[in-house]
């Protein structure tokens, strides 16, 4: 604990992360750090995909929103992401293979969080 409910986690690469409450408002919480967590690893499968693929894009953003549980503990019920691939001329075809791939087989934090959580996702080539 660094100050209040402030905690600092340290990885095994030897990166620290900040944690903290909704209410005291200076690090993401922990459950925030999880949506994170599955964006960067799904959008990490998308991008090493499309770049096997030879798609060329010019950026990926992922938004993610997620639905909690109401009674304790508050779990996620459901998780939407929203893949934003931009650039010209960027096959969707290619862009839904890469996202179905990285959902059903690469993904590990959607492999942890699929047995209890409702995950569903769009594609938005711009």
């Amino acid at each position: 604990m660094l100050k209040n409910m402030q905690f600092s986690g340290q990885s095994d690469s030897g990166y620290t992360c900040l944690m903290d409450t909704r209410d005291a408002n200076t690090a993401p919480t922990p459950m925030e750090l999880l949506l994170i967590a599955l964006g960067g690893c799904t959008g990490m499968d998308v991008v090493s995909l499309l770049q096997k693929m030879k798609v060329k894009f010019n950026s990926l953003e992922i938004e993610l929103k997620g639905d909690r549980s109401d009674e304790h503990p508050r779990v996620y019920k459901k998780i939407e992401l929203v893949y934003k691939v931009k650039g010209d001329n960027v096959p969707e075809d290619k862009v839904r293979k890469a996202v179905k791939l990285s959902q059903d087989k690469y993904c590990s934090v959607s492999a942890m969080l699929k047995p209890n959580v409702e995950i569903s996702y769009t594609i938005e080539v711009i």
